[in-house]
């Protein structure tokens, strides 16, 4: 069977729950999605506003302060707020890539081996067994390691070691500063090989919600190598099927997972910094026209706020006085400008009580665009 790229487009976004918003708990929502990044700490709040009719982000405050869903270094190697009952085998996936960018040439320019990196861990948890600013967790390594040494091997230690980010309160539960507390979650895998039972476990849970995708698209997804994504599917094979792209690529999905009509409306949406179905495949024209990927993913890896539009990035958005400031990248018919606006007043009633300025500290990109098509002030009150 073969793939339209705008059916593929329209199946992930239906997993994504961006073709139709649903009436979920955040729980719920968070695990249709499989994963929310969450470098800025208002992108999981945005993302789900865009997902689920009804949302509350007290609703996801508890979640994080329950740690039912937790914040935490897991695919590409960046921030994500994922399901609580994720976060193991998702870590485990990760283990070469962790293992092989914190415990590499960094961590060795301060003296140190994987092999102690392996030693320090149980020590490091049980000391961040509650809520652990960074000072306290440097001066807990300069304690065990000596000044010299403690930044190299703290840099390294936060992205390898199983760390919660602990919420510190704020707008969005996260400030600035960040805290960590030990995740708890039992026994996981130690050395540099890839956990291959983790890795199926991504897998499936990446098809849910992102598929169908080609192993280069997996691979991508959580930053790991190519070789250990196809002995996984192999582990799988009887779990997943084939399907061919559009451009003969070999395609995996899950079978009698959704996959709608490639004429299905998809509505326009403010979507968050960052959002993790701009990111989820290798072939980012997906969602993202390849005349706009340099507008949209900037040269430092910042992924602006963008406009989503018939599926596909249309322009990005910012808060400005009155408004969202809506800048299109090529003309958009007065019924896309009406439903932007709408989804505007949505969202505005959503940051007045969190961060009416939303965002504002990635500004100076806006001065770096081109010359848009229109620019329009879509107003945020009655």
């Amino acid at each position: 069977m073969t793939i339209t790229a705008r059916a593929l487009n329209r199946a992930t976004l239906g997993r994504q729950l961006l073709l139709e918003r649903e009436r979920l708990p955040v729980l719920d929502g968070i695990r249709r999605v499989v994963a929310l990044q969450a470098q800025d700490p208002a992108s999981p709040y945005l993302a789900l506003w865009n997902r689920l009719t009804g949302f509350t982000p007290d609703e996801l405050d508890a979640a994080f302060t329950e740690r039912s869903v937790v914040k935490a270094t897991l695919m590409r190697i960046t921030l994500h707020a994922v399901h609580a009952d994720d976060y193991a085998p998702f870590r485990a996936a990760m283990q070469q890539t962790l293992h092989g960018s914190r415990l590499g040439a960094r961590f060795a320019a301060a003296g140190l081996t994987p092999a102690d990196a392996e030693e320090l861990l149980p020590d490091l948890l049980a000391f961040a067994d509650r809520s652990r600013t960074t000072p306290e967790l440097q001066a807990w390594i300069e304690r065990r390691l000596g000044a010299e040494r403690t930044a190299g091997a703290w840099w390294g230690l936060k992205g390898y070691a199983p760390l919660h980010h602990a919420p510190t309160g704020g707008a969005w539960s996260f400030g600035r500063r960040a805290s960590f507390v030990a995740a708890g979650s039992g026994p996981l895998p130690a050395g540099r090989q890839a956990d291959q039972e983790g890795l199926r476990t991504l897998i499936l849970r990446y098809l849910s919600g992102f598929g169908p995708a080609s192993v280069a698209d997996m691979a991508q997804f959580a930053l790991v190598r190519r070789a250990p994504v196809r002995e996984a599917l192999r582990g799988l094979d009887d779990t997943v099927e084939r399907l061919d792209g559009p451009d003969g690529t070999t395609l995996y999905d899950l079978p009698g997972a959704p996959r709608p009509a490639e004429d299905t409306p998809a509505p326009p949406r403010l979507m968050a910094m960052w959002d993790s179905v701009l990111l989820a495949h290798a072939e980012r024209a997906r969602l993202i026209p390849p005349a706009y990927r340099r507008l949209v993913i900037r040269v430092n890896g910042d992924v602006l706020p963008t406009l989503l539009v018939d599926g596909h990035v249309a322009g990005v958005w910012r808060p400005a006085d009155g408004g969202i400031e809506a800048t299109a990248f090529h003309p958009l018919s007065s019924a896309v400008w009406e439903a932007l606006a709408e989804e505007a007043r949505s969202l505005g009633e959503l940051l007045a009580g969190r961060e009416p300025s939303v965002y504002g500290r990635y500004g100076h990109w806006w001065a770096k665009l081109p010359e848009a098509a229109e620019v329009r002030l879509l107003p945020t009150g009655p």
